[in-house]
């Protein structure tokens, strides 16, 4: 649902508390306004969990939002994982990687 008080609010205030600035998260809003359909504890926690374990913080991961936003839409299973996998196979470090 896009309920500004259950939905929308909440996910805005989350994006600010990750570290992005009003304008990063209006610009990731309007870059890919699915994120707001998106639900906050099956999609974006576990996402920002997922980066994370890769050697981000909170700062790189909400500036890895802002300028990728359509990332949260991906599967970490089904895109993610295998992806991050294979440039590892390549060489790449987790750093590299994230």
């Amino acid at each position: 649902s896009y309920s500004l008080e259950e939905n929308l609010k909440p996910k805005v205030k989350w994006l600010k508390e990750l570290g992005m600035g009003d304008s990063q998260v209006a610009k990731t809003i309007t870059t890919f306004p699915q994120l707001m359909g998106l639900s906050l504890e099956d999609n974006l926690k576990p996402m920002v969990q997922w980066f994370k374990e890769l050697g981000m913080d909170d700062q790189q991961v909400a500036k890895t939002f802002a300028r990728f936003p359509s990332l949260v839409g991906l599967s970490i299973e089904a895109n993610l994982k295998p992806t991050s996998q294979w440039l590892k196979e390549l060489g790449m470090d987790d750093q590299q990687v994230a």
